[in-house]
């Protein structure tokens, strides 16, 4: 059955009939030191701009080379021809082996352990022999051009709101550098990196296809970042956690959505996809009935008849050099290529007019597929800025007699795509451009796409093509780390310890006396192991506010709240003996000598009750008027007859009492 559904409205797709599949992997940095080179896992707060001159600099280009099986991975055949260079900088946490110059350590035990404890958490299933794996990775981000990565156990259980999820593998892995800066020049792409980040151990968590709904996937994303959360033992914090999304609908096919970081984003990229891949259906669906060709089956399952030679006959690679017609056009962009050197190359797309499509936005204001859009990302992916089509032209100062100059350079042909860049890039791009147009006859291609982001967020939850989607070719053995033995011993070893769950530590917080406010706040930062190995002796609502206000030394906390409770220190006292006492071993002694000191030392009960009654007695005409309201100034007047030599909360109460009396 033809698939039911409105592009314009993604949020009306209905997942079930659409025949919808989704899975959910997620990268989690982990806080340990690096994972094969024993450098710390720190990052540097940099941009290009901010670069320190002293970091050394070093220029590579990276080549594709076949696996173990004799093939060349898709994705990587891909890259290699995109004639990228790279400058990788040297952060101080980045030694030879971040350079590929020295051979990798074995696996940080830190890390190792992390990883099966969750995969304990997730009730997964460990490999008995952990082998360490290349995985082909050629734009540029890995120095050695491949990422190591180690399977750790497969077969789990999440346990989501939304019902169970299959966990299908779980692997440790280096991440990988960072970008910081990507320039065009005349003869390709210059991407800078920085390599602080290239090593730091990742956990990769790729469920099954379990994901029911848009809404399903994020809370599966909700729960798979709380178990890995749970461990104490992982990086917080924008970066440290990202997620991918695998998509299809029965009439599309899997596509890879990279770039996932805000959760609530999630359902409405993953909508997005659904309207993307039931209007790529459509479209080719309808070019082939143009052209009297077999249509699409719904159903990807079903073989569709092979269309290759008759569509590679329809639109060869005819590329034709249009710059001389282009020579008196005022378009600033045109003007200065031109001028430049580059050319202005055009391949003629004939039957397309009216398909390639112009901008338009759906119920939620996202851009609405269009096929212009996917041939504008094909030609970037080769290096140039973008392309120009018929469907929009005249437009960006390109007037109509140069849309009509090019019409006529290609035999009157109805649609077409214009590409200004160096030849060799210009080509490069076109022929991209072209094999992508064959595409709009098939199902949409396997892919990994990206989300568009604008200003550090999602621009609208649409994506753009990144790759190919990579396949078996790319993974083969790491012959420099020796494969790991995971003995029952070490297995039972993480089984009987593993960590807390949420539920767990809420119900522990729940026999304190603390709000529920100081309980939510001590979970979600991670405090609460503090708060109760430290809360012995303590009021439990002052330390759980100690905790949660203040930064440093636990220890130091609950020795000055402990002083503070001794009567040794005022509660004003305690941020100043905070600070001057950080990153020393104080005893009490010592914090209540500092204090008597500095005049922090409480007032004697007795002498702090003949100041609120002098005071009171003082300004009884405006007590009297003001009633409880006159607390306040009174409150300021009385702390500074003390000198600061008083207790906050004692001053309040005997401040409450006096004026009751009088009023």
């Amino acid at each position: 059955m033809e698939p039911i559904g409105d592009v314009a409205n993604p949020a009306s797709l209905d997942p079930e009939s659409l025949g919808f599949m989704c899975g959910i992997e997620v990268h989690q940095q982990l806080a340990t030191g690096k994972l094969h080179s024993r450098q710390p896992g720190e990052l540097h707060d940099i941009t290009i701009e901010t670069l320190p001159e002293d970091w050394q600099r070093y220029y590579r280009k990276l080549r594709s080379s076949s696996g173990e099986g004799g093939a060349v991975d898709v994705a990587a055949r891909f890259e290699a021809r995109r004639n990228r260079s790279f400058v990788y900088c040297q952060a101080p946490n980045a030694g030879l082996i971040e350079l590929d110059e020295q051979p990798p350590l074995p696996h940080d035990k830190d890390a190792l352990d992390i990883s099966l404890t969750v995969s304990g958490m997730l009730g997964a299933h460990p490999v008995p022999l952990l082998q360490t794996m290349r995985k082909t990775v050629v734009d540029g981000s890995n120095t050695s051009g491949f990422q190591r990565t180690t399977l750790v156990a497969t077969d789990g259980i999440l346990e989501t709101d939304g019902g169970p999820v299959g966990i299908d593998v779980l692997c440790l892995e280096e991440d990988s550098a960072r970008k910081l800066d990507s320039e065009l020049t005349p003869s390709g792409e210059v991407v800078t990196w920085n390599l602080d980040r290239l090593g730091i151990p990742l956990i990769e968590i790729a469920t099954a296809p379990d994901v029911k709904t848009p809404d399903h996937a994020k809370q599966t994303s909700i729960a798979l970042g709380r178990t890995l959360r749970d461990t104490r033992r992982v990086r917080r914090g924008l970066g440290s956690i990202r997620q991918d999304l695998n998509v299809s609908i029965m009439c599309g096919d899997r596509v890879e959505i990279k770039g996932c970081q805000d959760l609530e984003w999630i359902p409405r990229i993953i909508r997005c996809e659904m309207a993307r891949q039931l209007h790529f259906f459509r479209l080719a669906n309808r070019l082939r009935e143009s052209h009297g060709l077999p249509l699409l089956s719904s159903d990807r399952r079903e073989e569709s008849e092979s269309i290759t030679d008759q569509v590679n006959e329809l639109l060869p690679l005819n590329l034709v050099d249009v710059s001389s017609r282009f020579a008196y056009c005022e378009a600033k962009r045109v003007k200065q290529g031109l001028a430049e050197k580059s050319v202005m190359l055009a391949l003629p797309l004939p039957g397309f007019s009216g398909l390639i499509g112009t901008k338009e936005f759906d119920a939620d204001g996202a851009q609405m597929p269009r096929l212009g859009r996917e041939l504008a990302g094909a030609a970037k992916l080769a290096g140039v800025a973008g392309v120009y089509h018929s469907d929009e032209l005249p437009a960006y100062g390109i007037e109509q007699e140069f849309v009509d100059a090019t019409r006529e350079a290609l035999d009157g042909c109805d649609a077409f795509v214009l590409c200004l860049a160096p030849k060799w890039q210009a080509e490069l791009a076109l022929e991209s451009v072209l094999n992508r147009a064959r595409m709009a006859f098939e199902r949409i291609p396997q892919e990994v796409r990206n989300v568009v982001i604008r200003k550090g967020s999602p621009e609208d939850g649409t994506t753009t093509p990144m790759r190919p989607l990579p396949g078996g070719a790319r993974m083969y053995p790491e012959t420099d780390i020796p494969p790991l033995s995971i003995s029952q011993d070490t297995w039972k070893q993480v089984m009987e310890n593993l960590p807390m769950t949420q539920d767990e530590r809420r119900s522990r917080l729940e026999k304190f006396d603390i709000s529920e406010d100081q309980l939510k706040q001590l979970l979600s930062r991670e405090l609460d192991d503090h708060f109760v190995s430290h809360s012995l002796g303590l009021p439990q609502k002052a330390w759980a506010t100690m905790l949660l206000e203040n930064e440093g030394d636990i220890g130091l906390m609950a020795l000055v709240l402990a002083a503070k409770e001794a009567g040794h220190v005022t509660r004003e006292g305690m941020q100043i003996l905070l600070v001057e006492f950080d990153g020393k071993n104080p005893t009490i002694d010592q914090l209540s000598s500092k204090a008597e000191e500095l005049g922090l030392k409480p007032a004697d009960a007795s002498d702090l009750a003949d100041i609120v009654a002098k005071v009171v007695s003082d300004r009884l005409d405006f007590v009297k008027e003001r009633g409880m309201s006159a607390m306040g100034p009174l409150m300021g007047l009385v702390m500074k007859e003390c000198g600061g030599a008083a207790d906050g909360k004692q001053v309040s109460a005997l401040l409450r009492e006096e004026i009751m009396r009088h009023v």
